[in-house]
């Protein structure tokens, strides 16, 4: 199979799942685009890609999802430099012991989990829609399934209370209502969207000084029972390129098998009010978009 004459965009792509990801279709021929925070690290990443693949058609974005100004330049310079998109991958995410704010006032988890790729998959809608069949796959976690009291939409930034894990398993939440919302919305243009959990990975994920105390040293403890990046991004590049789920739509992903989403993930009503309540709070930050 070979991807050659397909673009593939994906975030947090210097790293982890998301650069065995980058390998995976550059691999498959695929222009293959790192849209990544820090670009010293994404284009010695790209570099690697390269070497790996003998694929030469690898590319660098800056994209911090913490600032929607950059969110909107990365996705400008996308469609500016390409003229399809045909994957979209949302990788990138992390967590964070202290609450934090984005470049915009937002909750960083939230913000940068959630709403940073909410907005840049709307920036790249309309490019997706006119190179279907398309697909976006966007990382989520089994820890959604800790969302215990859903996406608490009365205090949707943490400002009553913030505790690491709770804001990260809700924003993973947040990443399957997207995924189901927006499958929805896209039902009959030919555009997929699904979502999937990588597994339990050996990444930088907490290991660079964004977890403190109890929390960062049981993620350091339990690195030698996690699994390989490469092995991790086995589902994502499933669910890019394999013909298999070429109409499958909506799902949620584990092992390249669908999985089972919890039950506040299947809540529709959430679906719809948080995609309302994204599209709100992008407005009132000066970054709208439509729909």
């Amino acid at each position: 199979m070979s991807m050659q004459g397909k673009v593939v965009v994906i975030t947090g792509a210097n790293a982890g799942v998301g650069f065995e990801t980058a390998v995976g279709v550059a691999a498959l021929e695929a222009t293959t685009i790192l849209a990544c925070r820090n670009r010293d690290k994404a284009e010695a990443a790209a570099t690697e890609v390269t070497k790996r693949t003998w694929n030469d058609d690898v590319h660098v974005v800056s994209l911090d999802l913490a600032d929607l100004a950059s969110v909107r330049k990365a996705a400008e310079e996308v469609l500016s430099r390409w003229d399809r998109i045909d994957v979209l991958v949302n990788n990138a995410g992390g967590t964070w012991s202290e609450r934090a704010l984005t470049a915009q006032g937002i909750e960083y988890t939230f913000g940068v989990n959630h709403l940073g790729h909410f907005y840049l998959t709307n920036l790249l809608l309309d490019r997706l829609r006119a190179d279907a069949p398309s697909r976006v796959i966007n990382v989520t976690s089994v820890g959604h399934h800790a969302a215990w009291k859903g996406m608490r939409f009365e205090d949707l930034q943490s400002e009553r209370s913030y505790e690491a894990m709770e804001a990260y398993c809700r924003s993973k939440l947040a990443n399957v209502l997207f995924t189901r919302q927006l499958a929805a919305r896209l039902a009959g243009t030919g555009v997929t969207a699904n979502v999937m959990h990588p597994g339990w990975v050996r990444s930088r994920f907490g290991m660079d000084g964004d977890l403190s105390g109890v929390m960062g040293f049981g993620i350091r403890a339990m690195r030698p029972f996690q699994i390989t990046p490469r092995r991790a991004a086995r589902t994502s590049l499933y669910l890019a390129t394999s013909p298999d789920v070429a109409t499958k739509t909506g799902m949620y992903w584990v092992r390249s098998k669908p999985g089972h989403m919890s039950r506040r993930a299947k809540d529709d009503e959430a679906a719809s009010r948080l995609w309302d309540e994204s599209a709100r709070l992008l407005a009132s930050v000066g970054f709208p978009v439509d729909g």
